[in-house]
């Protein structure tokens, strides 16, 4: 796999949470903003980090 198989996940929607977390691709403004000089499997890690704060996200919590 090479470095452009990591296609970004930017869907445009793009506002930053409290936590300077994007809420359209659930990234850092640090990982959107390093992006493109990133290694493929640098890629890869924000990619599963994005998805790990997606899920905590939409999590729906029960009393």
């Amino acid at each position: 796999m090479s470095i452009d198989d990591s296609k970004s996940p930017c869907i445009s929607i793009c506002a930053l949470d409290e936590n300077d977390i994007c809420m359209g691709c659930y990234r850092s403004a640090e990982e959107i903003t390093d992006w493109f000089m990133s290694t493929n499997e640098q890629k890869q890690e924000v990619l599963r980090l994005a998805r790990e704060r997606c899920q905590a996200s939409t999590t729906i919590r029960l009393m």
